[in-house]
């Protein structure tokens, strides 16, 4: 039988699991994507390193920080 710690452990992988998982749905789904040239926020020219580093990038540093905190 088991107890309530054993019970605890099996949840926490199965929830670390599917956040594993949807993590990479999300990167599988974002590597076809186009980066924009400037940020569809503020305007600004995003930099090419930015745009090569993360695939379909739209937003410049500051305007995701923002976003980001926003969806919190």
């Amino acid at each position: 039988m088991t107890d309530f710690y054993d019970r605890a452990a099996a949840r926490e992988a199965e929830i670390l699991s599917d956040a594993l998982a949807a993590q990479q749905r999300r990167a599988r789904n974002g590597l076809g994507a186009v980066s924009a040239l400037a940020c569809e926020d503020c305007g600004a020219s995003i930099p090419e390193a930015r745009r090569q580093a993360i695939h379909g990038v739209q937003r410049c540093v500051g305007c995701q920080t923002v976003q980001e905190r926003l969806a919190r």
